[in-house]
């Protein structure tokens, strides 16, 4: 692991916050991952900045959801308030917190007052409005656990090298990898926002919106997770029309929702069914902003060829678009705001799949065709 940790701490530090001296950093992560915080620890401090760490203990969110008042769940963290308004950049490594099984059994109720309360989406907001302004940058950056493998179907060792491949650090010079792969992707985007009319076609899908006038966003390592590989923007609100039917669960803190198919009017849900957990769905639906999309995106990462149930990967899968209820990107112009901003993924390498742009075809079964 020493290799892996010194490769995605020279990516994480160096290239996707993009540490200077006087940088104030903060590092936070699970206890599990404690040498890849001292690999991270160690490339802040050599470029002069000024570190700080936060070690997470993984069954405090458990125990929270087990133990606390519906008060207790709306008051926020007002320690990440404090960081996102005195820290300019923060790298955390995925936790317990972020593993798909761990919450299956908590009250779905629970969940939605936790996500969904004031506090947290006024975080979110004031987060958003600092990045957009450049005065933050984030990234999210995963480490091999056994949980997380047996989720994705593979051994500990399988899952390493899936990381490996999907981050570039297979390659010799991972960080020339991942410029390479944004200069592929601003050619996209440089297209795209040419463009106005979107049309997504596919299995039970025809979904119709505008990006007149929105901003395109390249991740290519330099956006808010690890592994990268995605170009995603807003879509104007009001200008969403149509169905859409998401191919893989719709994975919300531990619950599964299956076979989700939305039909929207005017930018709005109108309808909506599933075929496992209609009941949860409906309650992220009623969060406040959460019957809107906040994101369009279309994943790019082709080392990345298996759902893993961690949403963080699988939104970067080759041949994939997903969306994105709730909460959207001031970067890209987008007016959205919510507690929740939950990806959607659906699979268009499929036959007959397209997205049109202004009447153009562009993308067909899951290849561009500009």
């Amino acid at each position: 692991m020493e290799k892996f940790n010194k490769k995605l701490a020279e990516i994480a530090v160096g290239f996707s916050v993009n540490v200077k001296k006087n940088d104030m950093v903060i590092i936070r992560g699970p206890e599990f991952a404690k040498d890849l915080i001292y690999a991270l620890y160690i490339e802040v401090i050599k470029r002069g900045a000024h570190p700080q760490v936060i070690v997470d203990l993984g069954r405090l969110k458990e125990l929270m959801y087990e133990y606390a008042s519906f008060d207790q769940l709306e008051f926020g963290d007002p320690i990440r308030r404090f960081y996102v308004e005195d820290y300019n950049k923060l790298i955390y490594i995925q936790s317990d917190d972020y593993y798909s099984t761990k919450f299956g059994s908590v009250d779905s109720e629970k969940i939605a007052r936790f996500n969904g309360n004031d506090q947290v989406k006024n975080l979110k907001v004031f987060f958003e409005e600092k990045r957009a302004k450049g005065e933050i940058d984030f990234v999210l950056i995963p480490y091999p656990h056994e949980i997380y493998a047996k989720e994705a179907g593979m051994s500990f060792m399988e899952y390493k090298i899936f990381l490996e491949k999907a981050l570039y650090l297979n390659k010799e010079d991972p960080i020339q990898s991942w410029r390479s792969l944004g200069k592929t992707q601003q050619k996209y985007i440089n297209y795209l926002e040419r463009t106005d009319k979107f049309e997504i076609i596919g299995l039970d899908t025809r979904l119709t919106f505008s990006v007149k006038g929105r901003k395109w966003i390249n991740c290519y390592g330099t956006s808010l997770n690890l592994p990268d590989g995605e170009i995603y923007t807003g879509p104007i609100e009001d200008s969403i029309n149509g169905y859409i039917r998401l191919t893989y669960p719709g994975i919300y803190q531990g619950k599964e929702i299956e076979d989700i198919y939305l039909e929207f009017k005017n930018g709005k849900i109108m309808n909506f069914s599933a075929k496992k957990g209609y009941e949860l769905l409906k309650e992220i639906i009623n969060i406040d902003g959460a019957d809107g999309i906040g994101e369009f995106a279309i994943g790019t990462n082709y080392n990345i060829s298996k759902f893993t149930k961690n949403m963080l990967f699988d939104e970067k899968i080759g041949g994939t678009i997903h969306i994105a209820l709730g909460n959207g990107y001031k970067t890209t112009g987008s007016k959205s705001e919510s507690a929740i901003h939950w990806d959607l993924l659906k699979d268009m390498k499929t036959h007959g799949s397209k997205i049109y742009a202004d009447e153009t075809l562009i993308y067909e079964s899951g290849k561009w065709k500009i």
